[in-house]
């Protein structure tokens, strides 16, 4: 899954867990699952980052920060 689809699961992940009539044991399921899709999410926003820094890169090897749309 993309990065947008797992923060649309983790958001109907949330919307269900705060619904009054979920039960624990579901509770629990969607909370492993969330658990689970958050540390994708951070493990892909990771690797994005990752390539927006090796493309800021210049030629000697220091970093330049800048904006990314230049």
């Amino acid at each position: 899954m993309s990065l947008a689809e797992e923060l649309e699961r983790l958001e109907a992940i949330v919307r269900q867990l705060e619904a009054d009539d979920v039960d624990l044991d579901a509770a629990l399921a969607l909370f492993e699952e969330g658990v689970r899709r958050l540390r994708v999410a951070r493990e892909q926003l990771g690797a994005a980052e990752a390539k927006v820094q090796a493309v800021l890169e210049d030629a000697g090897g220091s970093l330049r920060l800048g904006d990314l749309d230049v």
